[in-house]
């Protein structure tokens, strides 16, 4: 896969400092207006790709998402993917393994949630939390998940070879941004219910987080797969930076409807 020129890509192997990129970016827009308003025309553009990518199938697309609680991922899955076709866009959101799920390979569950051609599939979190929530937590030891940046890879590798488009997108909140949406969440009784006291304890381990964020994006950021850090302290410059790059990466894949039947003037209906 071509990689769009964006200010925001993960170089692949290149070390990364997630204290050296703003969260609080918005690009060359004026205002929120004027970034609504761009984020509107790149999401008509996307309905247009998705219907040709459903119909031709021949590609599909798994955009993933992860970010640290508060970060944003519903809200982007809502906002730049809610106006597509639903009967061609599968979400599908990684809670805790079931029991079932912990008695196979961490990828397991990941292949089978994986997007047929001719789909967008959505991970809200994804694999990448078996080198993040496992390692912080210390739920599985180094030896193990250390290994698995490279089983990461040959997966999504393996998903490229066979006509998957992989885009990564890590949602990149301060500090300070993820104090006030927690906040918020306390202040709004119809929101109470996006908040656990188990995301205070999170909140703790900011550092150890975002170490291990840094180190999965140095590693598995390739071509066939990049990440892009997000600036995500503006929601609507967020959406923006997604739709824009999914657009743009989505028309590199010069996708065509099928060929008209030849003999379609030989049906009537009636």
């Amino acid at each position: 896969m071509a990689l769009i020129d964006s200010p925001y890509l993960a170089i692949p192997g290149k070390k990364i400092r997630l204290a050296d990129w703003p969260t609080d970016d918005t690009g060359e827009f004026a205002d929120k207006a004027e970034a609504k308003a761009a984020s509107g025309k790149n999401l008509k553009k996307l309905d247009e790709l998705q219907q040709v990518l459903y119909a031709q199938a021949k590609h599909a697309v798994l955009i993933v998402f992860q970010a640290m609680d508060g970060g944003g991922k519903d809200g982007a899955v809502r906002h730049v993917l809610g106006r597509v076709n639903p009967q061609g866009c599968i979400v599908t959101s990684f809670k805790v393994p079931t029991v079932e799920e912990s008695k196979h390979d961490f990828l397991w569950r990941i292949h089978k949630a994986a997007p047929e051609r001719g789909m967008i599939g959505v991970f809200n979190r994804s694999h990448y939390e078996s080198v993040l929530v496992e390692r912080v937590r210390k739920l599985a030891p180094r030896e193990v998940w250390s290994g698995r940046y490279d089983h990461i890879n040959a997966f999504e590798k393996l998903l490229a070879d066979e006509g998957t488009t992989i885009l990564k997108f890590f949602l990149h909140i301060s500090w300070e941004e993820q104090k006030r949406r927690m906040e918020a969440r306390l202040d709004d009784p119809t929101k109470n219910w996006k908040f656990s006291p188990a995301d205070l304890k999170e909140r703790r381990r900011w550092g150890d987080y975002m170490a291990a964020y840094e180190d999965c994006l140095r590693k598995c950021s390739t071509k066939h797969a990049p990440w892009y850090i997000v600036p995500a302290d503006h929601k609507w410059y967020r959406d923006w930076v997604i739709s824009d790059t999914i657009v743009q990466t989505i028309k590199k894949l010069k996708l065509e409807y099928p060929p008209p039947m030849k003999d379609a003037d030989k049906y009537h209906v009636k």
